[in-house]
């Protein structure tokens, strides 16, 4: 899904190895329309999350995905290819998350 520019191993790696400001590319995600309002339903029912046809009627002019639902497939992506299998201890949290454009 994307090419690592390390030099240490996924396995060896621990969070000084990350240089700030350093740009990664993991590839894409495939969501179905089906799957974003499924996520929805389950964790964020707002109308342009939820009905396509509703979704028209919206800022959006149509469905979107939950920026929720983005933030945790960005994580997927995060651990496959960012996360060290053994220096992970968990996260302290996220700073300034923006969802900037609408994920359709």
């Amino acid at each position: 899904m994307g090419k690592s520019t390390f030099t240490v191993p996924a396995e060896q790696r621990y969070f000084e190895d990350y240089v700030a400001g350093s740009v990664y590319e993991f590839g894409s995600v495939t969501v179905e329309q089906d799957e974003v309002i499924a996520f929805a339903r389950r964790f964020d029912p707002q109308v342009f999350h939820l009905d396509p046809e509703s979704a028209k009627g919206t800022i959006y002019g149509g469905l979107i995905a939950s920026g929720w639902h983005t933030a945790g497939l960005m994580m997927r992506l995060f651990v496959d290819h960012f996360l060290s299998k053994v220096a992970s201890l968990g996260s302290p949290g996220v700073d300034e998350l923006r969802w900037n454009k609408p994920v359709r």
